[in-house]
C-alpha cells in the first residue's frame, strides 16, 4: 500500500517552468514504478511520463517529450516532474501514480495507486 500526495502546481505564463513533486508513503517505495498523468476538462486522462524503480529507465508522452523530465529520489520517497517551456495546452490536473512493479509502462490501467492531483494552469 502506498499513499501519494502531489504539490507544486500553480498558474504560470506560457514559456515558464514548474516542478511538481509527489511524496509517497511506504517502506517499499523503491520497488514501485512511478508515473505522472494529466487530465484536462472534458478529456481523457493522458500519460505524461514514467520512471522505473531505479530511475534508470524513463518514457514520455509525445506531447511533452523534450520539455518535461521525470525523476525520483528513493531515499526521500519522492518523484518529480520538471516542466519547461510550458504551453497553454499543458493546462490540466496532474496526477502522480504508482504501480506494483519496478518497470515503466504508459497504460493508466497498470497503476493501482493515485494521488489527489495538483492543478497546473498555463496562460497564453
Amino acid at each position: 500500500q502506498v499513499q501519494l500526495v502531489e504539490s507544486g502546481g500553480g498558474l504560470v505564463q506560457a514559456g515558464a517552468s514548474l516542478r511538481l513533486s509527489c511524496a509517497a508513503s511506504g517502506r517499499t517505495f523503491s520497488s514501485y514504478g512511478m508515473a505522472w498523468f494529466r487530465q484536462a476538462p472534458g478529456k481523457e486522462r493522458e500519460f505524461v511520463a514514467a520512471v522505473s524503480w531505479s530511475g534508470g529507465s524513463t518514457t514520455y508522452g509525445d506531447s511533452v517529450k523534450g520539455r518535461f523530465t521525470i525523476s525520483r529520489d528513493n531515499a526521500k520517497n519522492m518523484v518529480y516532474l520538471q516542466m519547461n517551456s510550458l504551453k497553454y495546452e499543458d493546462t490540466a490536473v496532474y496526477y502522480c501514480a504508482a504501480r506494483v512493479s519496478p518497470l515503466v509502462t504508459r497504460s493508466r490501467h497498470e497503476y493501482a495507486y493515485w494521488g489527489q492531483g495538483t492543478q497546473v494552469t498555463v496562460s497564453s
